[in-house]
């Protein structure tokens, strides 16, 4: 039997990951409060080029799954995409096979081998505009969201508190094992490219690939371990358009928009589990994404959730 809790809770961390446990919680029935040192266009989520696809995270067995549910809910969202952000839009992972990924790739509706690599329809979501939906999503259901900074876990007066800081919990936990991985994009205006495309890495992370979105093509990118500059690097800027060039030609010559950083919040295995703090409330622990927090949101989100609802598992 778990003890009966009240149905407070406080999510602390406001990207992509904590609102939408966020979301998940309020609509269960949950008085829930997001507290986030930075909130909307200011987080790591919203420099994402976001394209659904397990990137640098792990467990994969677990993260199949997680991404799979996660896939399931973007593909109703994408029905509406001036809303929420989403589109399914066609594109190839050039020089990856099925036979190098997990189970979960199976069960991807469409993913089908070509002489390029692996083409398929998936999500590509406009951030800026998925997280002002979320949002609003999280205040009908009654739930707020502050922008406050969040010095220590048992400091959070609730008695519910889920932990979604991402790189922030190497301090805030502290969890070492959690580290940066900062990735570098060009925003250039499209000219004219319709799909999308991502190549594998090379050494020291750099790779190519080049997403359509409403403000611009996207390009990138790389993928710097423990690198915490969140300046950009013109050489590296320019590394990126060369290599997105020698694929499609035309990138060449676009207008550059705007620049971007973002560090993902990288660990050997995502860290989604229940515990306890000294006074006795609950902690939920719900980071270490990597790549793909986008991802694996949805499904992540309700497993924190249940482990409110239930506890650990005896």
């Amino acid at each position: 039997m778990q003890p009966e809790l009240s149905d407070e809770v406080i999510v602390v961390g406001g990207g992509v990951v904590g609102l939408t446990t966020a979301v998940v919680l309020a609509e269960g029935g949950r008085r829930v409060r997001v507290w986030a040192r930075e909130t909307g266009g200011r987080t790591t989520s919203a420099v994402a080029g976001a394209l659904w696809w397990p990137y640098r995270i792990e467990p994969e067995t677990l993260v199949g799954e997680w991404a799979l549910a996660s896939l399931v809910v973007y593909g109703e969202l994408a029905t509406r995409p001036e809303e929420t952000g989403v589109r399914l839009v066609e594109g190839v992972h050039g020089g990856l096979r099925l036979d190098g990924l997990g189970a979960w790739a199976a069960k991807v509706p469409g993913l089908a081998e070509t002489d390029e690599g692996l083409a398929a329809r998936l999500p590509l979501i406009d951030m800026p505009v998925h997280l002002g939906w979320l949002r609003r999503r999280l205040e009908r259901a009654g739930g707020t969201v502050e922008e406050r900074a969040v010095a220590a876990l048992g400091e959070v007066p609730a008695p519910v508190v889920v932990n979604c800081t991402g790189l922030g919990a190497r301090s805030l936990v502290p969890d070492p094992a959690v580290r940066p991985v900062r990735g570098q994009l060009v925003v250039v205006e499209n000219p004219g490219i319709t799909t999308w495309y991502t190549s594998d890495e090379v050494a020291g992370g750099a790779s190519a690939y080049f997403f359509p979105q409403p403000g611009g093509l996207l390009l990138g990118g790389t993928a710097e371990e423990d690198a915490w500059s969140l300046e950009w690097d013109p050489e590296v800027a320019a590394g990126i358009v060369a290599r997105c060039a020698a694929v499609r030609p035309e990138i060449a010559g676009a207008r550059v928009l705007a620049h971007r950083v973002g560090l993902r919040p990288y660990r050997p295995a995502v860290r989604l589990e229940h515990g306890l703090r000294p006074d006795g409330g609950v902690l939920i622990h719900n980071y270490g994404h990597g790549g793909a927090g986008v991802t694996v949101a949805w499904g992540c989100a309700r497993e924190a959730a249940g482990l409110v609802d239930t506890g650990p598992a005896a």
